[in-house]
C-alpha cells in the first residue's frame, strides 16, 4: 500500500506528470489522462472538456451548468468522485484486518509504534515515538503490532550508523542487556555495522550502512521468507523457512541499539522512500489519502493548463497547436479553491492523512511545480503557496512539509546521472523558495521542530564503499590503463553537484540571519542563527570541546555551517533579481570581503570572556576552565585589540592586502586557477559554469581593491523596525545584508563578523578537521598502494616459480583493489574539500588568526583566556593547505606570500609556558618539525628574526622526555648534509645558518648543552635497546608482523637521527668530548660501542635490512648504512679534532677504547667497518678518502690494546687483597665516595650516575656531596 510505484521512491521523487499518474495512484482512478486525447476535434473546446481533463473525468461526463461555474459546482464534481475513492479504500482496508493485530491500548488505536511495555533498556524519542535513541548500553523493543500471513515491510532510516540489529520477532524472543533481535530462535535481525545476519548466531550478509540509509525490512509469510534492502536494493533473502505462526501469534517488527544509536522508523504513517513491489506496510495509510492525492493532481493538471501558453517545452508546444482547451483566466480561482478547500476537508477528517500526504503528493506535487532542474518555476509555486495560505489548515501542512523535506535531505543519496541536481539539492530548493515567504519563515521559527529541521536541511548523506562505486564507475591513476577522461567527468559532475547544495545551505543561513523575530524586546538581525549555532556547538561537543564520541550527531552539519560561514566571510552574499543566491561579493560597493581586508584591523577581546553555556567548558590556552577562575581577575580590560596588517612582519619582507605583493589568497587569478586545475585534470578537474561563480569576479576585484573600507564603515544608524514595512513580520530582506550590522554574543547586540570567525574556528576544529584528516589518509594509503602495484608487477615479471607467481597475483589483486577504493574516496575528498575559493578562505582566515594570536600573546592575561582551538584550527587549517592535492599554491611562495608570520608564531609558542596544556605545545612543534624538512620552508625560518634568536636555544630545552623525537627530527634536518656519507644524498632543507647558531648556542650555553649532550646518551642508547630487541624477537619467529615492523623501521630511523645530531656534536663541539674530564668522551665510546655490536651480532643480513623496509621503500634507503656511517663519522671526527690539536690527545682518544672491556669486540668491529663496502654507497662521495683514517686508527687501536694485554698478563700474579677496582665499571680505581653513606666508586661512574639521580645507588641515600680520595 505505498505510495507511488517503486522507481517513482527509487528516485526520491522524481519529478514529471507521469510520475503522478504512475503506481497505486494511477491505478484508483479508472480513467486515463485526456491531455493529448481527442486530437481530432482541432479548435477552441468548451470549458467542460477542460474540467474533464483537469479532474481526470471521462469524456463529455460534465455537462453545461445551469449557472456560473464557481467553487460549489468544482466542490460537487469533486465530492461525486470521494465516493468512488472511499469504495476503493474499504477494498485496500480488508486485508489489514485479517493479517495485522494491533495492541489496542486506546480504544480504536491504529497507529503503530514502539510498545512501551516491551522495552528492555531505555529508548529517548527524539520526535514524536518513531525517531528513538537508545540511552543505555543495548536497548531493544518490538512494536505494538505483529503479523501472520501476507507479505509487510517496514523502513528504518538510519542516523547513526553503529551497531544496530533491525528485523522480526516473536514474544518468545526475550531481551535482556545482552541479547535483542537476532538472538534468540524465531528472531531474525540484519547488522549493516558488522555486514552480518543474526538467529543466534551471526552469518555474513549485507553491504556495510552508512549515516543516511533506509533500510527496508520485508517479511514473506507466505514463503517464510525474510529479506533487507538498502535503498531501494535488494541485499537478497537472509533467512528462509522461518516458523509458521498462529494466527494473531505473529511476527513484530523489532529493534534493538547500542548506546547513543539513533534511527528513524516508518511503520506506513509516512509513505515509503523505497517501496518494494507486493509488499505492504505495516501500518495502514489514512482513508481519505487517496482522494488528497487525486486532489492534488487536479491541481498539477490545472497549473498546467493554466500555464500553457508560457511553458517552452515541446510537450506544451504541441498541446498550443491543437487548441485543446478554453482558456481559464476566469476559472482559475473558482476552480482551485474548490480543490483546495475538498483537498483541506479531506486531510483534517483523516487521522494522519496530513503528515502521510506532506511526506508523500504534496512533496511530489511541489517538486514537480517547481522543476527538479533549473530553471525553476518560482511563479507557479508561489500561486501553489498564496492557495494554501488562504485556508487555516495550511499552517500544519506547511510545517509538516517542512519537517519531511529536511529528513529528505538527510537520506538523500547522489546520483551520477542526476549531477549536477542531485543529493539534497531539489529539497533544499524548495525549502528554500517556501522560506522565502515572510508567513512561512515566521511559522517556522516558532514551531517546534525549528532546530530540527535546520539541522536535517544541513545534513548531507555521505557515501560509503559500496556507494562509490556507483557514484565513480571508473577510476583511474597515473600509469594505469583505465579512462582517465571518464573519471574526470565523474569529478567535474560531483563538484557541481555538491556546488549547487552549497549554494543553497548558503541561501537558507542567509534567510535565518537576516530574519527578525518578531519578539519584545526586539532582537536584531542574526540572533536566531546565533541561538541556533551555539546549541548545535554545545550538542556537538557534549562535555567537552571534542566530538562526541557515541556518533549521535552527524558533523556534515559542522560541516555544512562552516562552509557558510567561510564564504560569507571570505566571499559575501548577494541577491540576483530571481532570488537565488549568488557568491559574488556581500559589499555592493567597493569594499571586500572581511577576511581579505588590508590595513587596521581589530577583535573584541569580550568574545573570550564570555561565561555562557556556549563557551565556559571550553579550555583555554591558560588552563581548563576552572582551573582559570583562580588567575588573576582582569579589572581593566581594552575592550577591543587593534593592529595593522602585516604588523608582524619585517618591513622588507612584509605581504598584505595594501602591498603590491598581495598575499596568495588575493594574487591569483582566474587564468591562473583554471591552468592549474588543467594541468591536475587526473586530481581534480576544471570547475563547471553554474549560476554559483565562486571566484571569477572576486579574485580581480580583491588584488585590486584589498584596501577596501570594513564593513563597520558601512554600517549607518538603523531606523527602527516600527518603520520598516518589510519587517512588518519580522523579515529582513536579503538584498540589505550588505548594511546588516554583525556585532558581539549578546542577544541584545547584532551579530558581528569577528564573532562568525569564532564561530568558524570551532566548527573547523569539531567539524572540518576530522575530514581533512581522513582525506590525508585515503591520499597517503593511495601513493603507497600505486608503489606496492608497481613492485608487485616487477615481482611478478621475474620470478619463475609458479606458486611464488600465484601468491604474488594474489597480493596483486588485493592491492589493487584497496588503490581503486582510495582513489574513490580520493576523487570524493576533493570534490567536497578542495574547492579554489575554499582555499583562498582558508588561507586568509590563517593569515588573520595568527595575526591575532601573535598581538594577544603581547597581552599576558588576556592570551591565556584564548581558546585552545583557536591555535588547533590555526595549525590543522594551515597543513592541510600545505599538502592539498593539486596544491593551492606552489611551495615557494606559500609562506612568503601572506604566512610568514606563522614560522613567527610557533617558533615563539611551542615552549611557552603560557600555555598549559602539552599537547598544544607538542601541535605547534610537530609544525617546525614538517616545514623543516623543505628547502622553501626552511628559507623562511633563515630569514625569520624570532627563528634566528629563539629556535636554537628552545630546541635543546624542548629535548626532554616528552617531546624528544620531534625535537630529534627538527635537528637532524637542521644538520643534515654535513657528516660522513651524506653530501652525496643531501638533503636540500638542510640550513648552514642554523647549524652555525646551534654550534654558538652550545658553545655559549655550556650548561644546556651538557644536559642536553646527557639526554641524548640516554635516549640513543634506549632506541637501540629497544631495536635490538625487537629485531631479536622476530628473528626467533621467523616472520615480520606488519605492526612489528613499522615500529621497528621507525625507531630505527630514530636511532639514526639521533645518532647524526651526535655526530653533529662531535665536529661542531669536540671540546666537550676532548677537554676536560673524559666522561662524556667515555660515554660516547661505550655508545659507539653498543652500536656497533647490535648491528654486527645480526646473523642475517637480509632479514635485517628486510624488517627496516617500509612498503613501497627502495632498499637504498633502508640498510645498515644509515646508523653504521654516523658511527664512523663520529670516531673521524674525534680523531680529526685530536690531531690537530695542540695538545695531542690522539692518545687519550685511543686509550679509553682500548679501556673497554672488549677489545676484541671493538678489534672485529672496526673490522668490519673498514669491510663494508663503502665504494658502493660512496660513489661520487668525498667521504671515501677519509676510509684511511679510520684504517689509522683501527691500527693505533690494535698496537695499545696487544700492549696492554702483555701488562695484564706480567701483573696476574699481583696481590688481589690490594686491589681497589670500582665495582661498578671495573676499569678504574674506586677514588671517590658519596656523603654522607660513604660508599665508594670511581669519579666518572658517580658523575654520570648524578646526571640521572641524586641517589646513591648501593643504599638508595640521598646524595649531599661527593669527596675524591687523595691518591696518596
Amino acid at each position: 500500500m505505498a505510495e507511488g510505484s517503486s522507481s517513482h521512491r527509487r528516485s526520491a521523487f522524481s519529478p514529471g506528470l507521469a510520475v503522478l499518474l504512475s503506481g497505486d495512484e494511477a491505478k484508483i482512478s479508472p480513467q486515463k489522462s485526456h491531455l493529448v486525447s481527442y486530437h481530432d476535434e482541432i479548435g477552441h473546446q468548451a470549458v467542460e472538456r477542460t474540467i474533464e481533463h483537469i479532474f481526470d473525468l471521462p469524456h463529455k461526463s460534465v455537462v453545461q451548468p445551469c449557472g456560473p461555474i464557481d467553487a460549489g459546482f468544482v466542490r460537487s464534481v469533486l465530492r461525486n468522485q470521494a465516493r468512488k475513492f472511499d469504495l476503493d479504500w474499504e477494498k485496500c482496508s480488508r486485508g489489514y484486518h485479517d493479517s495485522i493485530l494491533i495492541m489496542d491500548k486506546d480504544a480504536g488505536q491504529s497507529k503503530v509504534v514502539l510498545d512501551d511495555s516491551s522495552i528492555c533498556g531505555k529508548f529517548k524519542s527524539i520526535r514524536e515515538h518513531l525517531l528513538v535513541e537508545s540511552s543505555a548500553p543495548f536497548s531493544s523493543a518490538r512494536a505494538n503490532a505483529c503479523v501472520w500471513k501476507g507479505k509487510w515491510m517496514y523502513e528504518v532510516t538510519l542516523e547513526t550508523s553503529g551497531v544496530q540489529q533491525l528485523g522480526w520477532a516473536t514474544l518468545s524472543c526475550p531481551f535482556t542487556d545482552q541479547k535483542g533481535v537476532g538472538d534468540a530462535d524465531d528472531s531474525y535481525s540484519f547488522d549493516g555495522r558488522r555486514v552480518t545476519k543474526w538467529n543466534n548466531d551471526p552469518k555474513p550478509y549485507g553491504q556495510p550502512w552508512a549515516v543516511g540509509d533506509v533500510i527496508g525490512c520485508c517479511i514473506n509469510l507466505d514463503a517464510r521468507e525474510i529479506s533487507f534492502y538498502r535503498n531501494g536494493t535488494s541485499l537478497g533473502v537472509a533467512f528462509d523457512g522461518i516458523r509458521k505462526v498462529d494466527p494473531r501469534k505473529g511476527y513484530y517488527a523489532a529493534i534493538s541499539l547500542s548506546e547513543g544509536e539513533r534511527c528513524h522508523l516508518n511503520f506506513g504513517s509516512h509513505p515509503f522512500r523505497y517501496p518494494v513491489d507486493g509488499f505492504n506496510p505495516i501500518e495502514a495509510p489514512p482513508c481519505s489519502w487517496m482522494f488528497a492525492a487525486y486532489l492534488l493532481r487536479c491541481l498539477f493538471r490545472l497549473l498546467e493548463v493554466q500555464n500553457l501558453e508560457k511553458s517552452e517545452s515541446a510537450y506544451f508546444e504541441k498541446l498550443r497547436r491543437v487548441k485543446k482547451f478554453a482558456p481559464l483566466q476566469e476559472l482559475f480561482q473558482p476552480i482551485s479553491e474548490g480543490i483546495c478547500a475538498e483537498f483541506f476537508s479531506a486531510i483534517e477528517g483523516s487521522q494522519g492523512c496530513l503528515e502521510y500526504i506532506a511526506w508523500g503528493s504534496l512533496t511530489t506535487l511541489l517538486l514537480d511545480v517547481l522543476r527538479a532542474r533549473e530553471s525553476h518555476d518560482f511563479s507557479c509555486l508561489d500561486q501553489v503557496l498564496d492557495l494554501f495560505l488562504q485556508f487555516p489548515g495550511s499552517t500544519s501542512l506547511l510545517l509538516e512539509l517542512i519537517v519531511a523535506l529536511s529528513c529528505m535531505c538527510k537520506a538523500a543519496p547522489f546520483v551520477l546521472t542526476e549531477c549536477p541536481y542531485s543529493g539534497s539539492y531539489p529539497f533544499l530548493a524548495l525549502a528554500c523558495h517556501l522560506l522565502g515567504h515572510k508567513d512561512v519563515m515566521h511559522l517556522w521559527w516558532k514551531s517546534k521542530d525549528f532546530a530540527f529541521s535546520f539541522e536535517g536541511f544541513l545534513t548531507r548523506k555521505i557515501p560509503n564503499k559500496q556507494d562509490l562505486q556507483c557514484l565513480i564507475p571508473s577510476v583511474w591513476w597515473p600509469g594505469s590503463s583505465e579512462d582517465e577522461v571518464s573519471m574526470t567527468l565523474t569529478m567535474t559532475a560531483l563538484s557541481d553537484a555538491i556546488k549547487k547544495i552549497e549554494e543553497m545551505h548558503r541561501l537558507l543561513c542567509s534567510l535565518v540571519i537576516c530574519f527578525i523575530p518578531p519578539v519584545s524586546p526586539p532582537q536584531p538581525p542574526g540572533s536566531v542563527f546565533r541561538s541556533f549555532v551555539q546549541s548545535l556547538v554545545l550538542k556537538a561537543r557534549g562535555g567537552d570541546h571534542r566530538m562526541v564520541v557515541n556518533g549521535t550527531f552527524n558533523n556534515t552539519v559542522l560541516g555544512s555551517l562552516y562552509t557558510v560561514i567561510l564564504h560569507l566571510l571570505s566571499e559575501g552574499f548577494s541577491m540576483d533579481s530571481s532570488g537565488s543566491a549568488s557568491s559574488s561579493r556581500m559589499n555592493c560597493g567597493n569594499g571586500v570581503g572581511f577576511l581579505h581586508k588590508g590595513g587596521k584591523r581589530k577583535f573584541p577581546t569580550q568574545l573570550l570572556f564570555r561565561n555562557d553555556a556556549y563557551y565556559s567548558v571550553i579550555p583555554r590556552i591558560g588552563g581548563p576552565p576552572g582551573l582559570m577562575m583562580y588567575y588573576p581577575q582582569v579589572d581593566v580590560v581594552e575592550d577591543e585589540v587593534q593592529w595593522d596588517e602585516g604588523c608582524m612582519s619585517d618591513e622588507e619582507t612584509r605581504v598584505t592586502h595594501t602591498t603590491v605583493q598581495k598575499p596568495c589568497c588575493c594574487s591569483i587569478s582566474d587564468v591562473t586557477v583554471r591552468l592549474r586545475h588543467k594541468e591536475n585534470a587526473k586530481y581534480v578537474p576544471s570547475t563547471s559554469k553554474g549560476p554559483c561563480k565562486p571566484m571569477p569576479e572576486r579574485s580581480a576585484h580583491v588584488a585590486a581593491e584589498c584596501s577596501g573600507r570594513s564593513l563597520d564603515d558601512e554600517i549607518e544608524d538603523k531606523p527602527s523596525t516600527s518603520t520598516q514595512s518589510e519587517i512588518e513580520y519580522g523579515y529582513e530582506a536579503l538584498h540589505n545584508l550588505e548594511n546588516m550590522p554583525m556585532t558581539t554574543q549578546s542577544s541584545s547586540e547584532a551579530l558581528k563578523e569577528e564573532e562568525l570567525l569564532d564561530v568558524m574556528l570551532l566548527l573547523y576544529h569539531l567539524g572540518i578537521s576530522p575530514n581533512f584528516r581522513q582525506a590525508f589518509y585515503f591520499m597517503s594509503q593511495q601513493s603507497q598502494s600505486i608503489s606496492l602495484l608497481e613492485e608487485t608487477d616487477r615481482l611478478i615479471q621475474e620470478k619463475s616459480c609458479a606458486e611464488q607467481v600465484r601468491r604474488l597475483k594474489e597480493a596483486r589483486n588485493s592491492y589493487h583493489e584497496d588503490l581503486v577504493d582510495c582513489v574513490r574516496h580520493c576523487v570524493w575528498y576533493r570534490a567536497t574539500l578542495f574547492s579554489s575559493w575554499k582555499q583562498r578562505g582558508m588561507y586568509a582566515t590563517c593569515m588573520w588568526v595568527v595575526e591575532l594570536l601573535l598581538v594577544l600573546s603581547d597581552k599576558k592575561i588576556i592570551f591565556q583566556y584564548v581558546p585552545e582551538f583557536y591555535v588547533e584550527s590555526l595549525v590543522d587549517c594551515f597543513h592541510a593547505l600545505r599538502r592539498s592535492d593539486p596544491p593551492f599554491v606552489s611551495p615557494a611562495v606559500f609562506l612568503k606570500q601572506g604566512l610568514a608570520s606563522f614560522v613567527t608564531l610557533v617558533v615563539k609558542h611551542f615552549d611557552d609556558t603560557r600555555i598549559a596544556n602539552p599537547d598544544l605545545r607538542d601541535l605547534l612543534l610537530q609544525s617546525i618539525s614538517v616545514l623543516v624538512q623543505y628547502k622553501e620552508f626552511m628559507l623562511v625560518f633563515e630569514n625569520n628574526r624570532e627563528a634566528i634568536n629563539r629556535m636554537p636555544r628552545s630546541l635543546l630545552s624542548a629535548f626532554d622526555n616528552r617531546s624528544w623525537i620531534p625535537v630529534t627530527n627538527i635537528l637532524f634536518r637542521l644538520c643534515k648534509g654535513s657528516g660522513f656519507a651524506s653530501s652525496k644524498n643531501a638533503e636540500s632543507s638542510s640550513s648552514a645558518t642554523f647549524q652555525v647558531l646551534l654550534r654558538e648556542t652550545c658553545i655559549h650555553e655550556q650548561e644546556l648543552f651538557l644536559s642536553f649532550l646527557n639526554r641524548l646518551f640516554n635516549t640513543l642508547s634506549w632506541t637501540m635497546t629497544e631495536f635490538s630487541m625487537s629485531i631479536r624477537e622476530m628473528q626467533d619467529k621467523h616472520q615480520v608482523a606488519d605492526l612489528q615492523q613499522r615500529k621497528c623501521s621507525v625507531i630505527f630511523d630514530i636511532s639514526c637521527s639521533l645518532a647524526r645530531i651526535l655526530e653533529f656534536c662531535t665536529r661542531e663541539i669536540p671540546s666537550a668530548f676532548l677537554m676536560g674530564p673524559d666522561m662524556n668522551l667515555r660515554r660516547l665510546t661505550e655508545l659507539v660501542v653498543f652500536i656497533l655490536n647490535h648491528i654486527i651480532s645480526a646473523a642475517d643480513a637480509e632479514f635485517f635490512d628486510m624488517t627496516l623496509r617500509r612498503p613501497g621503500q627502495h632498499q637504498d634507503k633502508t640498510n645498515r648504512t644509515m646508523i653504521l656511517a654516523p658511527l664512523v663519522g663520529i670516531i673521524l671526527n674525534l680523531m680529526e679534532c685530536s690531531s690537530t690539536s695542540e695538545h695531542r690527545e690522539l692518545n687519550d682518544v685511543i686509550a679509553v677504547f682500548a679501556s673497554m672491556d672488549c677489545p676484541a669486540t671493538i678489534h672485529f668491529g672496526l673490522q668490519y667497518l673498514l669491510s663494508y663496502n663503502w665504494s658502493h654507497v660512496l660513489r661520487g662521495d668525498t667521504s671515501l678518502a677519509k676510509l684511511a683514517q679510520l684504517k689509522e686508527f683501527s691500527h693505533y687501536f690494535r698496537r695499545i690494546t696487544t700492549s696492554v694485554n702483555g701488562e695484564d698478563h706480567n701483573l696476574s700474579t699481583a696481590d688481589e687483597e690490594e686491589d681497589d677496582t670500582c665495582c661498578i665499571c671495573y676499569n678504574c680505581d674506586s677514588d671517590a665516595t658519596f656523603q654522607p653513606c660513604h660508599h665508594r666508586s670511581c669519579f666518572g661512574c658517580i658523575s654520570r650516575h648524578l646526571l640521572n639521580s641524586q641517589r646513591c645507588f648501593f643504599c638508595n641515600a640521598v646524595v649531599t656531596s661527593v669527596t675524591r680520595i687523595d691518591n696518596s
